[in-house]
């Protein structure tokens, strides 16, 4: 079995910091001492001397950078505890989760049971106003400082902002965003995808931040959102937003062929147009093409079916337009002779060649009906497009969504109430889930707000769970939607993310009781849910433990081993049990929609059987191990055993180290 180290100890999440070392540790130990230390003289002689001296250089710096990074890696012994009463049909949660507390350390909590497990972030982070700036990364130094920095009530309410002074400049915004997004990237999966909404102020600085996080090499695109003008502008009317898209590891989905489409919006409902129209006036295309160009005028200029407008010819496979591109991409194409197969004489060539690479291939696509020629040859072929041959597209990167929707929206869920400023556009974050990831998978918003990524997750109806994390930020009275809010009863800007979302489910249930039994939307409302849990100290008494920096890791770790026997033996473990389970099995790699089972061959000590989908361990939290158990491990060659460390004497330990080596682990 492997040493442990103080930071096991101590319940703390992965030392990030400490992997990355080692980590260049194996690949590199020539860069170490003898005594394991990185040796930064022989670093340096690695890099390009040119670089190392040159004093002018292309960086990214402002103050607090190298504190913000570190503090993103550093480990947290903080835990989750579950809320069952603010919770909505928990043992339907299926993954969902609504968590109160500051993000950063929220991030280092999942970072064990999620490392790779979520496909999708999207995150709406406070938009640098100077104002509202209430995060803090102190929560680490204990919990009466963090409290006292951020203005926190024992309840664990926010209940002021940094000032206008403080919060406006860059750097503090900066250093906010770099430890989360640096946190973050750990939980997205290979394939994973990364969304940051944000407005002109910090544009370019989240674009350059997003290249230090996430590397420059896997940006996908700016996204550009058309909300609606300012009438009061004095220069510009500036009515949009930017979502930032970024990938996990752009060069490994286009190695594995990754192609994203998404629906066209409105085919379905041209094609009902189509089919009745063509009913109507049989195959009298102009007729029929008049009435659908009358239809295409009914939509407004900004409208997201305005790009099937195109489409402005029909004939028997429906709307079709004939003007495509038949140029070779970039230049350089194949010049063959293409001969007119009217006037059989050779038709012009295109600027950049043709598209097709071959003679061959030109003639297959024009007997598929896929080329249109000119009247005479003096005209450039052109490609086919039929409207109904596909319903998928690329999204494109300027979409059109009013702000006014979404607070109508947003009002309608909570009786026509205005209790939450700017919230998003639930449609608009549905879209790009659905763009972005698959059935079942996981998406995070450790921005949280109104609660609209849950709301889009459970809109696109098909399993996909959500994690939210809210900073329990208490709403203040200086404006009207304050006032109201605080009048309905909410303090927090969380309790606003947790009955907005609970609200949308049971609506659904709802609507969905209308449905016959056996339909899938019915099905899909009848297990829907969410736990609550909230950010709070962790329950073992070691983690108030200093240790002492004049001495050795092993000195330090015999001083909390005699901490531990001092202040945990007198822990009350069974009055706080259902709380300890949920810290030892989340720190120890399982998902928090693990299942619990009771394992009756134990006879003298309660062993329960935890899984989650992609591990499985035995634990028992019992004062004290009975030797029957002990016995029960051995010739075991596969099962993980978790229990407490004071539960066990010498010889216990002993032999249940023999019995299971890495696989025991006694906290």
């Amino acid at each position: 079995m492997s040493e442990p180290n103080l930071n096991d100890r101590l319940l703390a999440t992965p030392d990030i910091n400490r992997e990355r070392l080692d980590t260049l540790k194996k690949l590199f130990p020539d860069l170490f001492s003898n005594e394991g230390r990185l040796n930064i003289d022989e670093l340096k002689k690695v890099v390009d001397s040119a670089l190392v001296t040159e004093a002018e250089r292309y960086d990214f710096r402002w103050y607090g950078k190298t504190r913000s990074k570190r503090n993103a890696f550093t480990p947290s012994r903080a835990s989750l505890v579950f809320d069952p009463a603010r919770s909505v049909n928990p043992d339907k949660a299926n993954g969902n989760l609504i968590i109160e507390g500051e993000n950063l350390e929220v991030l280092k909590l999942l970072a064990t049971a999620y490392r790779e497990r979520i496909k999708c972030i999207y995150i709406d982070p406070p938009y640098n106003t100077g104002k509202d700036f209430v995060y803090s990364d102190n929560f680490a130094e204990g919990q009466t400082p963090y409290w006292e920095q951020t203005g926190v009530t024992e309840n664990g309410v926010k209940v002021d902002t940094q000032t206008d002074s403080d919060g406006r400049f860059h750097s503090n915004w900066l250093s906010m965003m770099y430890s989360r997004l640096l946190a973050s990237k750990y939980l997205l999966t290979r394939d994973g995808f990364i969304i940051v909404s944000i407005d002109d102020a910090e544009v370019f600085n989240l674009s350059r931040l997003m290249d230090e996080a996430f590397g420059e090499e896997n940006f996908i695109a700016t996204l550009v959102w058309d909300k609606n003008r300012k009438n009061d502008a004095k220069f510009f009317s500036v009515g949009h937003e930017y979502m930032l898209v970024y990938a996990k590891e752009k060069l490994w989905l286009q190695e594995q062929g990754l192609v994203l489409r998404a629906d066209k919006e409105g085919v379905d409902e041209v094609k009902e147009v189509f089919d009745k129209l063509r009913e109507e006036h049989k195959d009298d295309w102009d007729k029929v093409r008049q009435g659908l160009l009358a239809h295409y005028a009914t939509w407004e200029a900004d409208d997201e079916r305005q790009p099937l407008a195109r489409f402005s010819k029909v004939d028997g496979k429906g709307p079709y337009r004939d003007d495509g591109n038949i140029n070779w991409p970039g230049g350089g194409g194949p010049t063959y002779e293409i001969l007119h197969p009217i006037t059989k004489k050779p038709c012009k060539l295109p600027v950049s060649g043709w598209r097709y690479p071959t003679p061959v291939r030109f003639w297959e696509e024009h007997q598929k009906g896929r080329i249109v020629f000119g009247p005479d040859e003096s005209t450039v072929p052109s490609v086919r497009t039929n409207l109904f041959d596909s319903k998928t597209q690329a999204l494109r990167s300027v979409l059109f969504s009013y702000a006014q929707t979404a607070t109508q929206e947003f009002q309608k869920i909570f009786d026509g109430k205005k209790v939450f400023d700017n919230p998003k556009h639930y449609e608009d974050i549905r879209k790009l889930i659905d763009y972005l990831s698959d059935e079942d998978d996981i998406i995070l918003d450790f921005f949280a707000g109104s609660g609209s990524t849950a709301h889009a997750a459970i809109l696109a109806n098909s399993h996909r769970k959500f994690i939210l994390v809210q900073f329990p930020e208490a709403i203040s009275d200086k404006k009207s939607t304050g006032k109201r809010a605080i009048e309905l009863g909410f303090k927090k800007v969380s309790d606003i993310t947790i009955e907005r979302v609970k609200r949308v489910i049971l609506n659904a249930q709802k609507e969905a009781e209308a449905l016959l039994p056996g339909d899938p939307q019915r099905e899909f409302a009848d297990f829907l849910g969410f736990k609550v849990y909230t950010l709070a100290k962790s329950n073992f008494p070691r983690v108030e433990f200093a240790p002492d920096p004049a001495k050795t890791e092993a000195e330090n770790i015999a001083l909390l081993e005699q901490y531990i026997r001092e202040k945990e033996n007198t822990f009350d473990i069974q009055f706080t049990k259902d709380k300890v389970i949920d810290e030892v099995l989340l720190k120890n790699g399982f998902m928090l929609d693990y299942t619990l089972a009771p394992c009756p061959e134990f006879a003298k000590n309660e062993v329960l059987l935890a899984k989650d989908a992609h591990k499985e361990a035995l634990v028992c939290l019992d004062r004290e191990i009975a030797p029957e158990t002990v016995d029960r491990f051995k010739g075991d060659k596969q099962t993980f055993f978790i229990c407490l460390e004071l539960a066990l004497d010498t010889t216990k330990k002993w032999n249940l180290k023999h019995h299971l080596s890495d696989r025991l682990n006694a906290m």
